[in-house]
C-alpha cells in the first residue's frame, strides 16, 4: 500500500480469517501508525488481542456495519479502509435473506457514507466469485455491494475518497474452508461428503489474498474491480490431497450452489483488461475522471473467467504441497 507509513488503517470484519492475516501483514510490512479492528463479536476480539499482544498501534472497536454512526466514529482520522465484513454462508442466506441484505447491502452503503464523511482516502471492498452471475441470495447481495462501491465514486467525485473492489475465490486456510471439515472426518474414519464429483473452484491462499488487496490499494484510481489470475482445483483432487485414504460419497448439489464458479461474466468482457497477475473490470460509467490502467490488454469479447475452463490448475500433488505449508 503506497503511503501507508505512519497512516491509519481500518478493517471491518477484522476478526475473521482474512482479518487476522491482513493485520499480521500490516503490522510487519506496512508500518502503520494505527490499525483499527472493527467487528461485532467481542469474544473473537478478545481472542485476537491475545494473539497480537499489546501492540500500541492496535485499536479495537466493537461495532456492526449496520450502524453508520458507529462506523463514523471508528473511521475518524483513518486514511485506508478494507471492508471485509459480510454474512457469507450460502445456505443460511436462503433461509435468512433480509439479514444478508441488511449486512451485505445496507452495511456496505453505511461504510461508503462513513468513509466519505470522514475523508478516508481509499476503500477496498472484498467480493466473492459468487457475485458474478449470481444464482443464490448471498451472491446477489455481494453483487449489489460491488455495484455500490463502484458507483460510490460518483458521490465522492468532489471529495478525496475513492473506492475499488477485489473479487477472488475460495481461500485456503480460511475458517469457512472445507479443508478442516474434511480433516476432522478423516481423523474419525468417516467418508467425505462431496456435493458433485465434477465440481471445480478457484483457489487462493490467505497470504496471496492479503497481498493482492494490498497491491490493489497502490494501483487503484477508483471504480475498478480487480480479479486475480489464480488456479482452479477439482473437488476430487482436493479430497484426495486432504484425506487420500478416505472413502467419498456424493450428496448432491446444495441449494444455491454452482458446479463451477465464475469471476468475470461474458457481458463484462467489453470492460475488462488483463494486467500481469490480474484482470481489471473497469466501471460502466465513470464521471469522476477515471483513468484506465496503462498497459492493460483487452480480453476478447465474450470472454469469461470460470473455474472449469481456467488455464491454471492445481493437481492433487500441488494441493498436498500447499496444505503442508499452510498447516
Amino acid at each position: 500500500m503506497v503511503g501507508t507509513e505512519g497512516s491509519s488503517i481500518l478493517l471491518t470484519g477484522g476478526t475473521g480469517s482474512f482479518g487476522k492475516a491482513f493485520l499480521r501483514h500490516a503490522l510487519e510490512h506496512l508500518d502503520p501508525r494505527r490499525v483499527v479492528v472493527f467487528s461485532r463479536d467481542e469474544l473473537k476480539q478478545y481472542e485476537m488481542r491475545g494473539l497480537f499482544g499489546d501492540d500500541p498501534r492496535l485499536r479495537w472497536f466493537i461495532g456492526d456495519v449496520r450502524d453508520r454512526e458507529r462506523l463514523r466514529r471508528a473511521m475518524h482520522d483513518v486514511e485506508y479502509v478494507v471492508h471485509a465484513a459480510a454474512l457469507k454462508q450460502v445456505d443460511t442466506a436462503e433461509y435468512n435473506p433480509f439479514e444478508y441484505v441488511q449486512t451485505n447491502v445496507q452495511g456496505s452503503q453505511n461504510v461508503i457514507e462513513a468513509a466519505i464523511d470522514c475523508g478516508v482516502r481509499k476503500v477496498v471492498a472484498l467480493s466473492t466469485d459468487k457475485a458474478s452471475s449470481p444464482i443464490n441470495l448471498y451472491g446477489a447481495t455481494k453483487l449489489v455491494a460491488d455495484k455500490l462501491f463502484v458507483s460510490a465514486n460518483h458521490y465522492a467525485a468532489s471529495y478525496d475518497t475513492r473506492f475499488a473492489v477485489v473479487r477472488y475465490g475460495n481461500v485456503m486456510g480460511s475458517r469457512g474452508s472445507v479443508i478442516p471439515f474434511f480433516r476432522r472426518l478423516a481423523e474419525r474414519g468417516e467418508s467425505l461428503p462431496i456435493t458433485d464429483k465434477r465440481m471445480t473452484r478457484f483457489w487462493i491462499s490467505l497470504e496471496q489474498a492479503v497481498e493482492f488487496v494490498v497491491d490493489s490499494f497502490g494501483l487503484m484510481r477508483g471504480g475498478e474491480l480487480y480479479v486475480p489470475r489464480i488456479p482452479s482445483m477439482r473437488i476430487m483432487d482436493l479430497a484426495r490431497a486432504v484425506a487420500p485414504q478416505s472413502l467419498i460419497h456424493e450428496i448432491g448439489v446444495r441449494p444455491g450452489e454452482k458446479l463451477h464458479e465464475e469471476m468475470i461474466a461474458p457481458d463484462d468482457s467489453r470492460r475488462t483488461v488483463r494486467l500481469p497477475g490480474r484482470y481489471v473490470v473497469m466501471p460502466t460509467i465513470a464521471t469522476w475522471g477515471y483513468v484506465p490502467p496503462q498497459g492493460g490488454e483487452p480480453v476478447r469479447e465474450g470472454f469469461s473467467y470460470r473455474s472449469d475452463d481456467n488455464d491454471m490448475w492445481l493437481t492433487a500433488d500441488d494441493l498436498q504441497g500447499l496444505l503442508a505449508t499452510c498447516g
